[in-house]
């Protein structure tokens, strides 16, 4: 079904239904029907929980291992201290080049420019990431970067979610951006689009549709079942306005360990004008073992993967590794 491409959502509509986000075990569990004795979460764990309610809405009642559950719900796992993995397995820290901005790959920067995000995976790469040592609400340093090195032709605005921030700041950022002449794209890496798609509203599609730059918007869907027909809307408005969309997805033992899984996933993507990008292997981060894989079984999966979708469905299966130049194809 083809659905309308004129969205009529209210600009703050997103940010009352984030307030009422779900930040507690305890109604967690009684929102989607669940005994203390059917789940195994820690009740005040470090990395808090936060689950807006559209997400919430897409989780099956009274089962403890729904997969988009999985992802937001605080296992006794994380408490584990697994060998190899630490707060900072990518060393982001020595690739920061200057306030807010770190340089990670050729002919690229990467921009942090918010440090909250509209839910909390439990597997987040930053969860443990010092925002407040590393974070400017100036854009001067980026700018002084972009201006003496003419090399970088594109700017990755991350964080946190790019999008948290008001349409005016993001209007700013990308304005500033788009004056310095070697500067061709802005990519921005979302959450907000399958999470919270309220947040695609009239306004911030204007400030999309930037007149020089291209604007690459790179979503995060693990699971097909994240997708229903208000991230649909919000997909078909930002095609419509001109935005390039990618997709990248973490392989998560539990949530998407399956090639049926993954190939729902690439149709489904497909069916609302998002190309399959990357499919990462879990990055070591502490607290998060729980959801890795052995890379043979990835690479199994990924095989058979391949065999059940066109070549442009099935994304590169990737591994980054600090200071390399480019994110690790370990599987084409």
């Amino acid at each position: 079904m083809i659905l309308s491409k004129t969205l009529s959502w209210d600009e703050d509509e997103w940010r009352s239904i984030l307030h009422e986000s779900i930040r507690d075990a305890k109604t967690l569990r009684s929102v989607l029907g669940l005994k203390q004795d059917e789940t195994e979460w820690l009740d005040k764990p470090t990395f808090e929980i936060f689950v807006p309610r559209p997400f919430l809405a897409r989780i099956e009642p009274r089962n403890p291992k729904d997969p988009l559950l999985l992802q937001v719900a605080p296992s006794v796992q994380e408490q584990t201290e697994a060998a190899g993995y630490t707060a900072d397995p990518l060393k982001e820290g020595d690739s920061m080049i200057a306030p807010g901005v770190l340089r990670k790959y050729q002919g690229r920067v990467l921009y942090i420019v918010a440090s909250a995000c509209p839910i909390h995976c439990r597997y987040c790469f930053r969860r443990h990431f010092p925002y407040r040592e590393h974070r400017t609400a100036s854009i001067e340093p980026l700018l002084k970067v972009l201006n003496t090195d003419s090399s970088i032709f594109e700017v990755i605005l991350s964080g946190g979610d790019p999008l948290i921030l008001p349409n005016d700041q993001l209007e700013k950022i990308i304005s500033e951006i788009g004056m310095v002449p070697n500067v061709r794209s802005v990519r921005i890496h979302t959450r907000f689009g399958v999470v919270l798609p309220q947040r695609i509203t009239p306004g911030l599609l204007g400030v999309l549709r930037a007149e020089r730059l291209k604007i690459v918007v790179v979503m995060h869907v693990n699971h097909p079942n994240e997708i229903d027909e208000k991230v649909q809307s919000a997909t078909n408005a930002l095609v419509t306005s001109g935005v390039t969309l990618l997709n990248q997805s973490v392989l998560l033992k539990g949530v998407n360990d399956s090639a049926r899984v993954l190939e729902q996933l690439s149709w489904k993507l497909f069916e609302i004008g998002v190309l399959p990008y990357y499919l990462h292997l879990l990055d070591k981060v502490a607290g998060t073992s729980h959801f890795d894989l052995p890379e043979q079984r990835a690479l199994s999966i990924y095989r058979r993967l391949q065999s059940r979708v066109p070549g442009y469905l099935a994304p590169r299966l990737v591994r980054e590794i600090p200071d390399r130049g480019a994110k690790t194809i370990v599987a084409f």
